[in-house]
């Protein structure tokens, strides 16, 4: 089974925190077990014409650019409101961050927060490995990386262009 979800990294303990809606049965066929979450980076369709090579020979074609990890762990759900509290504070605080007026679980009426802590189930993946991968252009030429680079701003890509400009051979 599949679900995508948004996960909080435990670096002190190795896993990844995250919850599920109660009525999602994957947590119910996966209480305790082997697990795969895949991180998903930056990725874009390249076009040849980007490339200086283009026009030097034409013997380009387009590709695509992709950064990911697949991270591999033992799954455990929890189902104790206050481990589920804690993992929802600890999301909410990591993408709030940064933002000119965060919100705050607090915001909300306590009644009403931990009523909709009864809608979901807490999954905590413990890492045992990851295997990482990624294409960024690093087979091109120089002035083409430069091309992808450009071309990739100028499309309103920054993560990409940032993620080839750091992968550079």
């Amino acid at each position: 089974m599949a679900t995508i979800l948004p996960f909080v990294y435990d670096q002190e303990h190795g896993r990844l925190l995250g919850h599920l809606a109660r009525n999602n049965d994957h947590w119910r066929r996966s209480v305790i077990g082997d697990a795969l979450v895949i991180l998903r980076g930056p990725d874009s369709y390249i076009t040849p014409s980007w490339y200086a090579s283009k026009s030097e020979h034409g013997r380009v074609v387009p590709t695509w650019n992709y950064l990911t990890a697949h991270v591999y762990g033992t799954m455990t759900v929890h189902d104790d409101p206050d481990w589920v509290a804690d993992v929802v504070r600890r999301l909410t605080d990591h993408h709030e961050a940064g933002r000119p007026e965060p919100w705050s679980v607090d915001d909300a009426p306590e009644k009403f927060f931990r009523g909709q802590l009864r809608a979901i189930v807490g999954i905590e993946i413990t890492l045992k490995r990851i295997e990482a991968k990624f294409k960024l252009s690093q087979n091109r030429p120089a002035a083409d990386i430069d091309g992808v680079i450009r071309g990739l701003r100028q499309s309103g890509d920054e993560s990409g262009a940032t993620a080839v400009e750091n992968h550079r051979p």
